[in-house]
């Protein structure tokens, strides 16, 4: 029998939390605007152009380490004040910086609440939903993450494109948008993440945290409020109480056990290597990507503001396919995709007589198959692929894994395209993406309209 469900309340939790992912979209993709003015102003190295761009990503890293304990010792709904929290120090202390090292530092901040918000938005979404609708709500997050991408790409434009108007003003303002314009750029995630900490106080914890944490009546309440029928709010947290099956265990002990450490394990390998694909490359680089291809910094910045577009409206397609075409399906058919585009892109660049519309077709071509594949795909199966006991701890080894690749990616980009050159790295992106698909047709099961009780049963049966 169908179950009667609040949808209006669950789409309701699921965007605010999801609105964290416009924090983490703006925050990665607004420093592809900024490297080329930061690296000139402070005179920067290749190497510390590389580590202007990854050091947030260390701060990432750092936050996915505590955000699987924060949230399963404070909750979910705390984890992710603290990350917002972290967000405003950081865009704030970013505009109004001394000098390289302080803005460092503050990037850093940044990072710490991009790697919070990272595990924890996922995990709630997950735990609110409904199995037949969780792929497309927890996808709202990935969607958000897009819409951050586009925000951040249009800021970048438009202050680039006014920055000439200001370029001689000497005050405060004069500087943040005309000739020290990054300041603009960074510092306008502010505006967001006032939105994101305002919410937030609008959403009740998570119930399955609840449960776990042996409050059942204030679970019971928030399932309530889910489920109108008090007989499916109480079924529901039955359900939920014997996944946990009462043992009393060590939640480190547990991602040992053979089921769960396989879990971890892939988890780990398909977030690891999502990032060696050039997905991040083409976010961190892109205005870079496109200069080195003739383009000026205008037209570099504007192309980038189309791949901002595109990935934006095809996730809109993903959320809306997800839960009817299956994860797999559609990672069979992206990486497929991706891996074409990305030899033709490296041939663009190997070349060098290809016309220039010819590497941005292929360009948003690529965006479109990662958009619709691996991008959308990964969050939902890290978000609902772990036991309920265990569940922020292993997002969060998962999590390590997929920001320890971001930030290798991050930091060795502009070392490759120096070396390897554009048309070597292009083709290594494409090869990198075979064991991908490998580990996602032999180890990872497909999870479109499964209970997370019943796909933790998968992994420990």
């Amino acid at each position: 029998m169908k179950q009667s469900v609040n949808m209006g309340y669950v789409v309701f939790l699921s965007v605010v939390a999801a609105i964290g992912g416009i924090l983490f979209g703006y925050d990665t993709a607004v420093i592809s605007g900024t490297t080329e003015i930061v690296k000139s102003q402070f005179g920067l190295s290749t190497g510390l152009e590389g580590w202007y761009v990854g050091c947030a990503l260390i701060g990432s890293i750092a936050g996915v380490l505590v955000a699987g304990m924060l949230s399963d010792f404070l909750g979910r709904k705390k984890t992710m004040l603290i990350a917002a929290v972290m967000f405003s120090i950081s865009a704030i202390g970013c505009a109004f910086c001394n000098g390289f090292s302080d803005l460092v530092i503050y990037r850093i901040i940044g990072g710490f609440g991009i790697g919070v918000v990272s595990i924890v938005s996922p995990i709630y979404i997950s735990e609110v939903a409904v199995a037949e609708k969780r792929g497309t709500l927890v996808s709202l997050y990935q969607l958000a993450i897009t819409i951050g991408f586009l925000l951040a790409y249009l800021i970048n434009y438009f202050i680039l494109k006014g920055s000439d108007a200001y370029a001689a003003d000497p005050s405060t303002y004069g500087r943040m948008f005309g000739s020290e314009y990054w300041r603009g750029m960074l510092g306008f995630e502010t505006i967001p993440d006032l939105l994101f900490l305002a919410v937030i106080f609008f959403i009740p914890e998570s119930p399955r945290w609840l449960i776990v944490r042996g409050r059942p009546d204030k679970a019971l309440k928030v399932l309530g409020r889910i489920y109108p029928s008090r007989e499916e709010a109480e079924r529901q947290l039955e359900i939920t109480r014997a996944s946990i099956d009462g043992e009393v265990k060590s939640e480190w002990k547990a991602l040992l056990e053979p089921g769960i450490r396989t879990a971890v394990l892939v988890g780990s390998a398909i977030a690891i290597l999502g990032q060696f694909m050039g997905v991040n490359a083409v976010l961190y680089y892109g205005p870079k990507i496109f200069q080195d291809a003739g383009l000026s910094g205008e037209g570099s910045m504007f192309s980038t503001v189309l791949v901002g577009v595109v990935n934006m409206l095809t996730t809109v397609l993903a959320l809306l396919i997800i839960d009817k075409v299956g994860r797999k399906t559609l990672v069979w058919w992206g990486v497929g995709g991706m891996i074409v585009c990305l030899l033709c892109i490296g041939t663009y660049f190997a070349l060098g007589t290809l016309p220039t519309w010819f590497l941005l077709t292929f360009f948003l071509l690529y965006v479109f198959c990662t958009a619709i594949s691996i991008s959308a795909v990964v969050f939902v199966l890290l978000s609902e692929m772990y036991p309920n006991r265990v569940r922020g701890l292993a997002m969060s080894i998962a999590g390590l894994a997929l920001w320890v690749g971001t930030y290798l990616i991050g930091q060795l980009t502009p070392w490759m395209l120096e070396n390897l050159t554009p048309a070597g790295t292009f083709f290594l992106f494409a090869f990198m993406c075979i064991p991908y698909l490998l580990i996602m047709w032999k180890k990872v099961p497909e999870t479109t309209g499964k209970t997370l009780e019943e796909i933790e049963t998968y992994w420990t049966k």
